[in-house]
């Protein structure tokens, strides 16, 4: 090495002496030249282990599972164009891909190298649901042919990917993308924004952290100045997954030494010179060429054996290749699991395709028994299990908030001094208009009746106002519950919601009637057993005959507990109906209280028995009735977003599965593996 003149290689020296490209070598060189296979033990033991890795990856690439979002490690070819991309992939592959000016690669062309003992090497080139053989000689030609076929026969791109299986003595196994070389200026039938087009599909193979990036750099340019490498430094920044191989060093050896120890761009994985094909040269001539050209070339020779040609390049691909497909294999496999369960589970939820009318009703009659599995939870047992964070579903906590500020609303509405008269005014204008022929200082009942129905006047819309608002939130609730449980089958979702709606209003009418009718009750008689009312208006008459004192003694405000200060100083002139009037005042405040919290009772107890007898009898009765049997036969004509859905978790489980199929024999042995 360094300045040690190298000595040229000749068929007899297959055995000669690179440190790390020797097993390669022999297999790349002697077994193309058609001698007998000589395979060193180490590549043998390589192999041996690597193929079926590389076989699984590429099963699990023909399966196409990367549709289900699952990256491959991948080998992905870039390169500006002209670089030599092409040229470094004929030496690997042993065959003549298409050349010509411009783009010659127009779609991610899948190269799977496999060795191979027999001397007849076996080509076919796959897209789509082909399969096509080809000979040697005319594998450039089908190539193109293809390419017309998926990209069209002008000069665009496309990202459907065309798969070449190459499996020939002399290979490397090894499983390649080649992508579009980078142009920046559209050709004569090219797009426009060619450059776009296949940066995108560039960055869309690279950006994944499973791929290892083949970057082919011309030792003519800076490399600094490559749009490959730009790319590939803005998805691997550190260069951990990126491989350099250097083409045309014959024609710039000028301080190539510097360029590929300095590494100014970083290449994490390092560099590889070589020297492709030139004009006719066998591709192991070329070989031959490429040995004589880095021992003997003054600067060339002083690279180190170990990141020169086209054997070395191969070997560190397949051993890259094999500590990353080792490495990513145990989280291919996690995640294949866990997307087959997914997939499972929702295919599970999804409804059973029906075939008959009774098949239909049977399922109708399970989405109506979850309609009410969920609403006795909901509304009955205060089990928000099915709705943990949706507090609108607490539905007992929420009706109890309800009912709360329906107690405080309908209590505040009517104070004692709200009334806007004087104090014990508006009693005396009622004992006036009541009064009639007989005993004097006698409280007639039609003044405390008037007295009554005026206070419930004033508040009887509160109760009915209440209940409308309490079963318009049940309406959405049930509405919510509904849709949860029929959406599967949104063919019946809206004539279930409509039936759900009309049943609410159904019970909605009838708690409407219910409140006015108890409203109206309590208009007509004034009658309670509370001992709370003989308690109240005791305390409260109690102060009637200083009261009376204040008032004829000439104060004018009282302090009066229940009323606060009250002005008094106008009662004077009336001094006749100041004892019935204090009277009726305490009587009908006393009773007001009780009247009060007996409707806000009442409506509570009555709303808990109608949600109980809509859940519990109502709702399955009215709901079943009101749908036609039409609407419960469109359950078995399923729309097609759920046809297209089910098939599409059908489909997916089953490449999933197959997926798993073809990594579950070599999952044991995968941790065995990343020492290579």
């Amino acid at each position: 090495m360094g300045g040690d003149e190298k000595q040229p290689a000749t068929e007899s020296s297959n055995t000669a002496s690179k440190d790390v490209g020797d097993e390669t070598s022999l297999t790349l060189v002697v077994q193309a030249d058609g001698n007998d296979a000589i395979e060193a033990p180490i590549v043998t033991s390589y192999n041996v282990r690597i193929r079926p890795l590389l076989d699984t990856v590429d099963r699990l690439r023909n399966l196409n599972v990367m549709k289900e979002g699952i990256q491959l490690p991948t080998i992905v070819v870039v390169g500006d164009q002209s670089s030599g991309k092409s040229s470094v992939l004929e030496s690997l592959a042993g065959i003549s891909l298409p050349r010509g000016q411009g783009i010659c690669t127009r779609v991610p062309l899948v190269m799977r190298l496999q060795r191979s003992l027999k001397p007849e090497p076996e080509i076919r080139l796959e897209f789509g649901d082909r399969v096509v053989p080809t000979a040697e000689e005319y594998v450039a030609e089908a190539i193109v042919a293809a390419t017309d076929e998926i990209a069209g026969s002008g000069k665009g791109i496309s990202d459907t990917p065309l798969t070449l299986h190459v499996k020939k003595a002399g290979v490397p196994d090894l499983t390649m993308i080649d992508l579009p070389g980078i142009t920046r200026v559209p050709v004569h039938g090219q797009p426009e924004n060619i450059y776009e087009q296949i940066a995108a599909m560039i960055m869309k193979y690279i950006k994944p952290h499973e791929s290892i990036i083949l970057n082919v750099l011309s030792a003519t340019v800076d490399f600094s100045t490559c749009e490959s490498i730009r790319m590939s430094r803005q998805v691997d920044q550190t260069g951990e997954r990126t491989l350099a191989v250097v083409t045309k060093a014959d024609k710039a050896p000028e301080g190539l030494l510097e360029k590929v120890t300095a590494d100014d761009v970083n290449i994490g994985l390092g560099y590889v010179c070589v020297r492709n094909r030139i004009g006719e040269e066998t591709y192991e001539e070329a070989r031959k060429q490429e040995e004589l050209l880095f021992r003997t070339h003054p600067l060339l020779s002083m690279i180190d054996d170990d990141i020169v040609g086209i054997p070395v390049l191969a070997q560190k691909l397949m051993q890259i290749q094999g500590v990353m497909i080792g490495r990513c294999l145990p989280d291919i496999v996690r995640k294949i699991n866990e997307k087959m369960d997914n997939s499972i589970l929702e295919l599970g939820k999804m409804p059973k395709a029906m075939s008959s009318a009774g098949e239909a009703m049977v399922t109708f009659m399970g989405i109506i028994g979850y309609v009410k599995e969920s609403l006795v939870k909901i509304l009955i047992q205060g089990d928000f299990s099915e709705y943990p964070d949706d507090r609108n579903m607490h539905c007992t906590a929420r009706m109890a908030d309800m009912l709360d500020r329906f107690s405080v609303d309908i209590q505040a509405h009517y104070s004692e001094n709200s009334t806007g008269t004087d104090f014990l005014m508006e009693e005396i204008e009622v004992l006036k208009e009541c009064k009639s022929i007989g005993l004097p200082n006698f409280l007639p009942r039609s003044a405390f009746l008037a007295m009554l129905v005026k206070r419930i006047k004033g508040i009887q819309s509160r109760p009915v106002d209440f209940i409308r608002e309490t079963w318009d939130y049940v309406e959405g609730i049930l509405s919510s519950v509904i849709s949860k449980h029929s959406d599967s089958f949104p063919q019946i979702q809206q004539s279930l919601r409509r039936a759900g709606r009309n049943l609410i209003i159904k019970m909605k009418e009838l708690s409407v009637n219910h409140v006015i009718q108890m409203i109206e009750t309590e208009k007509q008689t004034d009658y309670t057993c509370n001992p709370e009312y003989l308690s109240s208006w005791s305390k409260k008459i109690a102060h009637q005959q200083s009261f009376n004192s204040h008032v004829t003694s000439g104060h004018t405000t009282y302090k009066l507990d229940g009323f606060g200060t009250v002005n008094i100083s106008h009662l004077r002139a009336h001094g006749d109906l100041l004892q019935q009037a204090f009277d009726l005042k305490m009587r009908i405040t006393a009773y007001w209280t009780i009247v009060l919290l007996r409707i806000v009772d009442n409506v509570a107890l009555h709303l808990r028995f109608s949600v109980i007898n809509l859940v519990e009898k109502e709702m399955q009765k009215d709901i079943v009735a009101e749908m036609a049997d039409g609407e419960i036969l469109r359950m078995l004509e399923e729309t097609p977003s759920v046809t297209s859905k089910r098939e599409k978790l059908k489909s997916s489980i089953k490449l999933l599965k197959e997926s798993k199929d073809a990594v579950a024999a070599i999952a044991d042995q995968i941790s065995g593996y990343e020492e290579y």
